[in-house]
């Protein structure tokens, strides 16, 4: 079912999947992946979770798909964050779920803003990220000139304040200049497995300073005693494993992490049988601990 709920004067757009049954029922929100939407990766999730009982809200944040917010297509971490505070507000304030057992899972980038949301969140039993990106300043700048790359962003947001257009760059791209350049990104984004009508191929130029800048590996320090889970791929060159084992040390108890087999990001955004296994793992987790 299709739902809006409101949050800084933006209307946000979301799909509520509520399974059969009697409720109420545990809730959980969902946030994806860097440039995604609500029909792609968490809309996948939020349905195989849905068919394991619970209650589960997939939206666009604000600024992306069919959600309002300025620029278009633009990453804003901490709005980002108040639209996961709106929506769990939103999954509490419904009959079908339970207000006492809500989840947060994160897919890829939303991995990331999961565990820091939960952690500061008291309302949120339970986090799980899958395949997650858990940005901090610290490394991205280990495998950078990081001030040069600041000085870049630096100009382009100057020419923006002094009343020039937003500049935009490709989401993906096979060849040549583009947020998440190569093939792989492309292979789900720029074909119709990641086909949507609310998606564009193009993402603001400043999106990619906040990617480099944000600190959401700091939510590990903070999550505990909320339960966490990691899902993470055994190969991944876009979310690297040793991020997913650096978030999992600095939890604390409970906490599991799970490793599938899994050779490239994007197997576990819509295949099989990584999909399969990482809802399972999910699950089994939180069926434990909600």
């Amino acid at each position: 079912m299709r739902v809006e709920f409101m949050i800084d004067g933006l209307t946000l757009a979301g799909d509520l999947r509520v399974p059969e049954g009697v409720g109420p029922r545990p809730g959980l929100v969902l946030t994806g992946p860097f440039t995604g939407v609500r029909d792609q990766v968490t809309g996948l999730y939020a349905a195989r979770l849905a068919a394991r009982g619970y209650v589960t809200l997939a939206f666009d944040h604000r600024n992306w798909g069919e959600s309002d917010g300025e620029p278009r297509r633009h990453e804003d971490p901490q709005g980002k964050l108040h639209d996961l505070r709106a929506a769990v507000s939103f999954l509490r304030s419904r009959p079908e779920v339970d207000p006492d057992r809500i989840g947060a899972v994160g897919i890829c980038l939303g991995g990331g803003y999961a565990m820091k949301f939960a952690a500061f969140d008291p309302r949120v039993r339970a986090f799980a990220g899958i395949a997650g990106a858990y940005n901090n300043p610290y490394a991205m700048r280990s495998g950078m000139d990081y001030q040069a790359v600041l000085s870049g962003f630096a100009e382009v947001l100057e020419r923006q304040d002094q009343g020039g257009p937003v500049e935009y760059v490709a989401a993906v791209a096979e060849r040549g200049e583009a947020a998440m350049p190569g093939d792989e990104p492309y292979a789900y984004y720029g074909t119709e497995r990641g086909a949507s009508p609310h998606w564009r191929n193009e993402v603001t130029r400043a999106s990619v300073r906040e990617l480099v800048t944000v600190d959401n590996m700091m939510g590990a320090d903070f999550l505990s005693p909320k339960p966490a889970l990691i899902v993470h791929g055994v190969v991944d060159r876009f979310c690297s494993p040793e991020g997913a084992e650096e978030a999992f040390r600095r939890l604390d108890e409970p906490k599991r992490i799970v490793w599938v087999d899994a050779k490239q990001h994007i197997d576990l955004y819509d295949r099989e049988p990584y999909v399969t296994q990482a809802v399972d793992a999910a699950d089994d987790f939180l069926r434990e601990h909600l």
